[in-house]
């Protein structure tokens, strides 16, 4: 299961660089377009237009610094050795009702044909599960889960 939680942290890492890029992408493209309009005779449509660019530039500058953060709590939970008895951070969660990566909000994914959630340790459910050991339960969204193992 070990190769499988590589290969998992593989996949959140290239969920987020894909995120960055497609934020930085899309604040070049912003920034370009603002840096191209010009002033025209019809000013108040000028600076309606000029503020949506400054919104758009502002999204993306908090797309990218989300992004940002979430490849520096991936890149910490990469040495992290098995997490033992505990759920915590970087923790592989097997529960009675489905598989859950402690890491990123990644929602979820599939590898090697299995379903995996990849959820942030501040999500409703991850919240629950922090600090849980194998065999304790919880519930969630009126669904009970009982935590199987953990690594």
């Amino acid at each position: 299961m070990e190769d499988f939680k590589s290969r998992l942290y593989r996949r959140c890492m290239d969920f987020v660089l894909q995120r960055i890029d497609t934020a930085e992408t899309a604040l070049k493209q912003a920034q370009e377009a603002s840096n191209d309009d010009t002033k025209s005779s019809a000013g108040d449509k000028f600076e309606t237009t000029r503020e949506m660019m400054q919104q758009d530039i502002a999204r993306n500058k908090n797309l990218l610094f989300d992004g940002q953060q979430n490849l520096q709590l991936l890149s910490s939970l990469e040495n992290t050795p098995s997490a033992g008895d505990t759920v915590r951070n970087g923790s592989l969660v097997n529960t009675s009702k489905g598989i859950f990566y402690i890491s990123i909000s990644a929602g979820q994914l599939n590898v090697e044909d299995r379903q995996v959630f990849a959820i942030s340790a501040a999500s409703p459910i991850g919240k629950l599960l922090i600090g849980k050991k194998a065999g304790e339960s919880f519930s969630f969204n009126q669904n009970e889960y009982t935590i199987q193992d953990i690594l």
